[in-house]
């Protein structure tokens, strides 16, 4: 018998002399708590264990081989990973993070690939469905961005341009490319009559992550404008949207 601590909102059982707590949203808590019932202790290690959860809950493409992450044999940055717990731990579909995981190795550049994790580790940067993201940019009160006034960033706008014509130097704070960043960056150029808009973001087209700003903006070749955000002083709450 395993020593235990079952209540409404978690599962507490000791372990080789430790304790471990798994909360009634894991995805592995019915099966953890039924264990418990059965009297099955020898199930209750690998239940508790979150690699091995992620290992016989996602299939395909993604394996896991001693707690690191791997794509196609492929390493995974960190920060995927804890998006992937986010996801079975909220009882989200992993669907969509598989996806980013897709289009995000279908980007040319190493680096930009890198640069990307810097970028999605600030917070209320959510996925779409599809595997793309969210992200926010200021524009002025007709819509227009910033630097030239020439791109129309209304509700619904793709802009697009040549990719070997944005900047790729993460050293050059303001350079060539679009543009858009976090929440506390981007709404500093919609206050004063501004918007601050939603724009969807392909992993696969972004170029690069400027160092300054504190790694909170990025430079893309593409983007779509997917809804204006008239609660400027909050930001999106969700790790996954798919309603704007």
């Amino acid at each position: 018998m395993i020593p235990y601590v079952l209540t409404d909102h978690s599962l507490t059982v000791v372990l080789d002399g430790h304790p471990h707590t798994m909360s009634v949203d894991a995805p592995n808590f019915p099966q953890a708590k039924l264990a418990l019932i059965d009297q099955r202790w020898d199930d209750l290690p690998n239940l508790f264990d979150m690699a091995r959860a992620i290992e016989d809950y996602v299939d395909g493409n993604i394996a896991i081989r001693n707690n690191t992450v791997y794509y196609r044999d492929e390493e995974i940055h960190n920060h995927v990973v804890d998006r992937l717990l986010d996801f079975m731990q909220q009882g989200l579909p992993y669907e969509p993070i598989v996806k980013f995981i897709d289009k995000l190795m279908d980007n040319p550049s190493r680096r930009s690939v890198e640069q990307l994790y810097s970028f999605l580790e600030h917070k209320n940067m959510p996925l779409t469905p599809d595997g793309n993201f969210l992200a926010y940019k200021g524009v002025k009160d007709d819509f227009s961005d910033h630097y030239s006034g020439k791109f129309d960033n209304s509700v619904g706008q793709t802009l697009e341009m040549q990719r070997n014509a944005v900047c790729d130097d993460a050293n050059m704070g303001c350079s060539y490319g679009f543009h858009a960043g976090s929440h506390s960056y981007a709404k500093g150029y919609a206050r004063g009559g501004g918007h601050l808009m939603i724009v969807e973001i392909n992993p696969s087209d972004v170029v690069s992550v400027p160092h300054d700003c504190d790694c909170q903006k990025l430079r893309t070749a593409k983007y779509k404008v997917v809804a204006l955000h008239e609660t400027i002083d909050r930001p999106l709450q969700d790790h996954l949207v798919d309603d704007y």
